[in-house]
């Protein structure tokens, strides 16, 4: 950082700081032309691995149709929504992970921007309302490259963060900046491809956008643990400090009333459904096992909590208290 953005590290009466902004969820076209910003109560939360500050900041809410995108056995998804009061449609958070380091500013996944209508786009209020102002950030790492974690590297035909280098997985890269694949997609899938364009072009432009291929350390104590299936490149931060670690999962979870309970069920966006399974049970059982925090992009805000069994291949979600 350079030392006009340096970030202190002492600011601790701020580290239990945290609200939920509530409302009504609205749905959007994905290439709104305007970025809506709400005003209400900051939602971020903020906590220490080992040395390091993590600040989980939101970028809104928005409805998720469980019903008709989660794959799996349909009556056992329904009885699992009713149990925990849920209707076919599950309010979603949007989740991102503000790493200081003391000598970097990392910012994990950049929110949905303007891509998924007026309840997201919050993340930039919520940044600055934590202390940080955007030009602070050095780096951006994308769990992958879907709208809701790559729409707000851009706000109108800015970046958002102007200082920051981007880091993805190199398959991703490859999979949703590629023309071809844009051509062969099926219609409704296009739009995926030209989310990736539109947030990401104007980086790839200046030189911004940097991959990497499979395990590797970004900064010392942010370890990328990929994680393929929901995409190409899908890929899970470890932040570790001292003895303390916290596993940034991205996509693992959509729905947790369901997934937890039963791993197998996947979700419509799925790239490859067979390996994002194979996911969901290797990452259960290891965070169960190793008992680590992880922070989930669509677990309910902040996202924090424990893995533990519940016999089998069934687990259970502890919320962060």
């Amino acid at each position: 950082m350079t030392s006009d953005s340096s970030i202190s590290l002492s600011r601790r009466s701020l580290l239990a700081a945290g609200c939920i902004c509530l409302g009504c969820a609205v749905s959007g076209p994905l290439l709104a032309g305007v970025l809506s910003v709400e005003t209400g109560t900051p939602e971020f939360y903020r906590l220490l691995v080992g040395d390091y500050e993590v600040t989980v900041l939101s970028d809104g809410k928005s409805p998720l149709p469980a019903m008709r995108l989660l794959q799996g056995n349909a009556a056992s998804i329904a009885d699992a929504l009713r149990r925990s009061a849920l209707g076919e449609e599950v309010e979603t958070s949007h989740n991102s992970f503000l790493v200081n380091t003391g000598k970097r500013l990392v910012l994990v996944d950049a929110g949905a921007g303007s891509l998924l209508g007026p309840r997201t786009g919050r993340l930039l209020t919520n940044l600055r309302a934590a202390g940080y102002r955007p030009e602070q950030v050095d780096e951006v790492y994308l769990a992958h490259m879907h709208a809701d974690h790559i729409g707000g590297l851009m706000y109108g035909d800015q970046l958002s963060f102007p200082n920051a280098i981007v880091r993805a997985d190199q398959r991703d890269s490859n999979y949703w900046l590629s023309e071809d694949n844009m051509q062969a997609a099926p219609e409704a899938a296009k739009r995926f491809f030209q989310a990736a364009l539109l947030s990401l072009s104007a980086y790839i432009n200046i030189g911004r956008l940097r991959t990497f291929d499979g395990i590797t350390e970004l900064v010392s104590g942010i370890t990328t643990r990929p994680a393929y299936g929901h995409t190409p490149g899908h890929t899970m931060y470890e932040v570790q400090s001292r003895d303390e670690r916290l596993l940034l999962w991205g996509d693992i979870v959509h729905v947790a009333a369901v997934q937890f309970g039963d791993p197998s069920v996947t979700i419509g966006y799925d790239v490859d459904r067979i390996e994002a399974e194979q996911e969901h049970l290797r990452v259960f059982g290891d965070a169960a096992q190793n008992r680590y925090m992880i922070g989930g992009a669509h677990l309910p805000f902040p996202g924090l909590g424990h893995v533990h069994r519940d016999g089998g291949a069934r687990y259970t979600f502890a919320p962060l208290s």
